[in-house]
C-alpha cells in the first residue's frame, strides 16, 4: 500500500505557476487549492509518496 506525505503551501496569486512548478519538480502533486486569508493568497495542498526510510 502506498503511504503519503502531505504539505500545505501558501501561494501568492501573482506567482501561482512558479510556486507550483517548484513543488512539482520536487515530486509533489497538487491535490487542491483553496482561498487563503486574503484575496492575494491561496493555500495549496500537495502530496507525494512517502519514501521508505530503510
Amino acid at each position: 500500500m502506498t503511504k503519503w506525505e502531505y504539505v500545505t503551501v501558501p501561494v501568492l496569486v501573482h506567482a501561482t505557476k512558479q510556486i507550483l512548478d517548484t513543488w512539482g519538480a520536487d515530486g509533489w502533486e497538487l491535490v487542491q487549492v483553496v482561498p487563503g486569508p486574503n484575496p492575494q493568497n491561496l493555500v495549496a495542498y500537495l502530496k507525494r509518496p512517502l519514501e521508505d526510510a530503510q
